[in-house]
């Protein structure tokens, strides 16, 4: 019976004092984040969330994981993915709700025993929300590297219509099995999106091959094969020749071209395109 009139009496404190610890919520949180939330954004996150937390205390809720609850973890969970988004550090995010804390204590000084012991409960409250919102705001941040990661992956794989018939895949930098992946996919795609009979992967700008990837680029070779168009290798350099020579890699059947210019060449002879020079071209 006294933990529920503890309860009820701190319940009747946060009631009371609503308005002057809520607004003084804001600005302990808003002078944390250096302003970089505006007030009105910060004012109506921080006020719905302290109106839900005390209905869900009068409610009788000990558990961020209650079903009394609920309402406080959907309004944390949009704090955190906000806060994630909008470039905070899970120490910014988390004292959005440990702030509170804060603000409670100068106004429990003098409180009596009943409402100290309901704080002490309260905190542990506190503490489940401040670690609920740390989850969620890492999580998204998994999921928002991740879609980075897969965007600089598109974005570093272009493939590029070079003709009419003639498709190219310039790779720039280090090649790993995801990366040689997307490449193969990308390039397949393109075959069937231009009707091309005549693909170049041109890895001028890579600057080393393993065993893994160079297997990942035969595959890719075979896999247009398959679907009727040619493939030209062009752009190894010596120390990738080194390499897949001491590898014991066989590029047998493919061929390979020192640069894009001279693969592009051969692929417009492949074509069918006829190559004239003009007169003085060469001057």
């Amino acid at each position: 019976m006294a933990k529920r009139d503890s309860s009820a009496d701190l319940v009747g404190l946060l009631t009371i004092e609503g308005q002057d610890l809520a607004a003084a919520w804001v600005r302990q949180v808003s002078g944390s984040l250096g302003g970089r939330i505006g007030t009105a954004e910060l004012e109506r996150e921080l006020r719905e969330m302290y109106d839900a937390l005390v209905d869900a205390l009068r409610q009788g809720a000990t558990d961020v994981h209650s079903e009394q609850m609920s309402e406080i973890r959907a309004l944390l969970t949009e704090l955190s993915r906000n806060r994630a988004r909008q470039g905070f550090s899970p120490s910014e995010t988390a004292i959005s709700v440990f702030a509170l804390k804060q603000v409670l204590e100068p106004v429990l000084q003098d409180g009596t025993a009943d409402q100290i012991r309901a704080y002490l409960q309260f905190n542990g409250v506190l503490d489940g929300m401040g670690l609920f919102a740390i989850e969620t705001y890492t999580q998204t941040r998994d999921e928002l590297i991740a879609a980075q990661a897969e965007q600089l992956l598109e974005l570093s794989t272009p493939v590029v219509r070079l003709w009419d018939g003639v498709i190219a895949v310039p790779l720039v930098g280090t090649l790993d099995s995801a990366r040689t992946q997307v490449v193969m996919e990308k390039l397949l795609q393109a075959l069937v999106d231009t009707g091309s009979e005549q693909a170049i992967i041109d890895i001028t700008g890579v600057p080393a091959v393993d065993t893994q990837v160079a297997q990942h680029l035969l595959k890719t070779i075979v896999a247009a094969r398959l679907m009727g168009a040619e493939c030209t290798v062009s752009g190894i350099s010596p120390q990738i020749a080194q390499t897949i020579v001491a590898l014991g890699i066989e590029f047998e059947g493919i061929v390979t071209k020192a640069s894009l210019a001279d693969a592009l060449k051969l692929a417009l002879r492949r074509s069918g395109v006829d190559m004239v020079a003009h007169e003085g071209a060469q001057r």
